[in-house]
């Protein structure tokens, strides 16, 4: 899990990328680990190259995939950092919501 705090803005930039039904379905073809071409994630899918890389390039912005060149293509893997980041984040927004609770709880209660 991450250490580093993220800001709100940015948790905002990581779901955003993954509330796109492609984006998420691309990177849980990338999260076992390998690299992936654009034209081997474009096989099985209706979508064209060009809108695989317009997603791709989401993700690469929220940091969840990196591109490297190999050759003329580019090769993208999943950055699984990311996910640790939002993982603490969301663990610390539970916890605000369950402080919050247990302070309405002792107040109702009194």
């Amino acid at each position: 899990m991450a250490n580093v705090e993220l800001h709100p803005e940015k948790a905002a930039i990581l779901f955003a990328a993954l509330g796109d039904p492609t984006r998420l379905s691309l990177l849980t073809a990338l999260s076992d680990g390998r690299e992936r071409s654009i034209a081997s994630l474009s096989v099985g899918t209706v979508l064209t190259r060009q809108a695989v890389t317009k997603h791709l390039h989401v993700l690469e912005q929220a940091g969840l995939v990196r591109s490297t060149k190999v050759g003329r293509e580019s090769h993208y893997s999943f950055q699984p950092n990311r996910i640790g980041e939002m993982r603490a984040y969301l663990d610390s927004v539970s916890r605000q919501w369950d402080d919050a609770l247990e302070r309405l709880r002792a107040f109702v209660e009194r």
